[in-house]
């Protein structure tokens, strides 16, 4: 850690009254004003991203002069930093993120990295980089034994944990926490549908990958399921609120994060001011209403506990589909054919109004020039092809009141911002092993299923999603040639349950597996040495990180299907491992935890362009399946002469009512991975 880290932190005690040590607020920041406001509100750390590798590519971000002067400017107020380099890398991204983390390494000097590539922490070794490496939630460690496998493993000081966890789960993740490693948990912002790094629909209708930091959130449009149009999987915001007290006892969990990297100055003003006031005066019920104030006007969404309580779990679905971002202030309404805004608050000049949705027509973003007193009457001067009907929702979408403008500029005048910078010396190298194929190699033809009767013509190898009753009636002469597959996600509740499944395929014969979260290596007995492959949600899509797998003793990875064809191409002869492919199948839009009580499972819906999926239930969550599957076949004879050994088809029984439709499954093949 740097030494600036050592000052003690601005703006609050280091313990309790009790002595207890208190836990972080971390702030978001994309972009200098928002860093800046973070810094006002009293932050103990921020966190931000660059222009390059960061999962909120829609964020401003930063120049890396620019972000060299403010970690300068937080350290000198005893506040860290810490810097995002969170996205899926591929082996072309390899050489310029290393080159980047040598430039934050020598002219930045942040406080740790986010990360959740597998490749990054050798990358930082060899840039230089001093500081700490915080695991991203998107690399999904999920349930207790798994904590231990990533701090040997990767060397991570902290592990960020999933939102769906429940304060019984988080309890479960600290008893098992290893000496060495903090938690690191989210108290506020927005709630994704999809669990983190289980989540393919933004990638798969439009090649923007949410693991790549470029999501278009297709799960916060507007659906129809049997004449029913609604925002089904739009959440509202995280808020755990009052419940931080709850949060507090357990002392493994260093740090409250809020989330907000796209927010405005204001949210993460008025955010990180609230939680303070909750961290450290919750005893006082004055200081809890004007937290609980402050937190109604940051200009998030409606909030929701969601599974923070599991005794009394909230949804995370609004009933009327108000999941906008911004405070609800009133709707549209036509008065002579003038259309107008009723203001359920004071308007202060400056502010900046949302009118309706993303996705619709008369979508539009107007900003307020003069006060506008509550339940005033507001003129809404828009161009005629954008006049919304009446009852339209408008929100508060941003708001700069002066005291805090005039703090933020107070900040700036002590910022000194090189013109800029220069390449650090050494530079950073980097050399690719490169390996030659032999004519001929076994090739393997898998597929995989939920039951026994799901083999195809020229299948070599059958596979198996890991399930206890399969396994009771597999005959055993089976067993050999099978491979086992665990799910994407193993939650802290069913940790158990997949120790006894993997002890039990193993005592009947099974010894090949296919783990889709790297750190499902916990769950198999000490000494036990299994066949292990890394899955397709593993997200591995670099040599390096096949190389730190390889380490971890994985004998092989099934690569991400998110790849484009040059990517797929130029990955196996840089590849340690042998590598397998997915070329056909049922692929996922997401996995998630929860389900609108409105969208029934195995009953499809619609999107406007007419697209089809359905949500299945299998185990604890919820899979939503596309009505076209991923089909890459014909390419097959181009990846085997690439260097592809292992090849895939997934098989999921889908409802008769909703037919595959024929389209080009080709996914990110032509189009590349953005």
């Amino acid at each position: 850690m740097n030494t600036d880290n050592n000052k003690k932190r601005a703006g609050r005690p280091e313990k309790d009254g009790s002595g207890t040590p208190v836990p972080m607020i971390l702030a978001p920041a994309g972009n200098k004003a928002a860093f800046l406001a973070a810094i006002a509100a009293g932050a103990d750390a921020i966190y931000c991203g660059l222009k390059q590798f960061s999962a909120r590519m829609a964020a401003k971000n930063f120049q890396l002069r620019e972000l060299a002067a403010l970690t300068g400017l937080a350290h000198a107020h005893g506040i860290s930093v810490y810097v995002t380099l969170n996205t899926m890398l591929t082996t072309e991204d390899l050489h310029e993120a290393g080159s980047l983390l040598r430039q934050l390494a020598v002219h930045v000097q942040p406080d740790a990295l986010i990360f959740q590539d597998p490749a990054i922490p050798k990358l930082a070794g060899l840039a230089g980089f001093k500081g700490e490496l915080h695991l991203s939630t998107l690399a999904n460690v999920s349930f207790p034994s798994a904590l231990s496998m990533v701090r040997e493993r990767l060397k991570v000081q902290r592990v960020v944990i999933p939102r769906e966890l429940s304060i019984d789960d988080i309890k479960a993740m600290a008893a098992a926490c290893p000496t060495g490693v903090e938690l690191e948990a989210f108290i506020h912002g927005a709630l994704c549908y999809g669990v983190s790094g289980r989540c393919y629909w933004s990638s798969y209708l439009g090649g923007k990958s949410g693991l790549r930091g470029r999501c278009v959130q297709p799960c916060r449009r507007q659906y129809e399921r049997t004449g029913d149009k609604k925002r089904f999987f739009s959440c509202l915001d995280l808020s755990v609120d009052v419940l931080v007290k709850v949060l507090a006892s357990v002392p493994e969990v260093k740090v409250w994060k809020i989330e907000g990297r796209k927010k405005s100055p204001h949210y993460v003003y008025y955010t990180t001011m609230a939680y303070k006031m909750l961290r450290d005066h919750h005893g006082d019920p004055r200081q809890k209403r004007a937290a609980l104030a402050l937190l109604e006007m940051s200009l998030g969404r409606p909030g929701t506990h969601y599974h923070f309580l599991p005794q009394r779990p909230q949804t995370p679905f609004d009933e009327k589909g108000q999941t906008a971002s911004g405070l609800f202030i009133g709707r549209v309404v036509i008065q002579a054919g003038q259309h107008y805004l009723h203001n359920r608050e004071a308007l202060l000049s400056g502010d900046v109004l949302r009118i309706g949705y993303e996705d619709e027509p008369w979508h539009a973003i107007v900003e307020i020039g003069r006060f506008i007193p509550k339940k005033g009457k507001f003129h809404l001067n828009l161009p005629s092809r954008r006049k919304p009907p009446k009852g339209t929702p408008v929100f508060l979408k941003d708001r700069r009141e002066k005291a805090l403008n005039d703090f933020i500029r107070r900040l700036e005048t002590q910022l000194e911002i090189p013109d800029e910078i220069s390449t650090p010396e050494p530079r950073f190298k980097l050399s690719l092993r490169t390996k030659k194929f032999r004519r001929k190699r076994t090739i393997i033809h898998m597929s995989v299923g939920r039951d026994l009767v799901h083999r195809q013509q020229g299948v070599s190898d059958p596979g198996y999603w890991a399930d206890e009753e399969l396994l009771k009636r597999l005959p055993k002469k089976r067993m050999d040639r099978c491979w086992w597959w665990l799910p994407p996600v193993v939650w802290p509740d069913n940790e158990e349950r997949y120790v006894r499944l993997v002890r039990d395929i193993r005592k009947k014969g099974g010894h090949r597996f296919v783990l889709n979260a790297p750190w499902q290596q916990a769950l198999f007995k000490a000494g036990d040495s299994p066949t292990l492959w890394a899955g397709p949600f593993c997200n591995i899509s670099n040599c390096m990180a096949i190389d730190a797998l390889q380490q971890m003793g994985f004998a092989g990875v099934i690569v991400s299907p998110e790849l484009g064809r040059q990517d797929y191409v130029d990955l196996p002869r840089h590849s340690p491992l042998p590598v397998g492919i997915i070329v056909a199948g049922n692929w996922p839009l997401c996995v998630s935890r929860t389900l609108d009580p409105d969208i029934q499972p195995d009953h499809p819906f619609s999107s406007p362009r007419g697209e089809t999926a359905v949500v299945r239930k299998i185990g604890d969550d919820y899979w939503l399946f596309p009505n076209w599957r991923l089909d890459i076949t014909a390419r097959q004879q181009e990846l085997i002469s690439a260097g592809f050994d292992l090849f895939v088809t997934l098989n999921e029984k889908l409802p008769v009512n909703m037919p595959i439709k024929k389209r080009p499954g080709l996914w990110n093949w032509k189009i590349g991975l953005d």
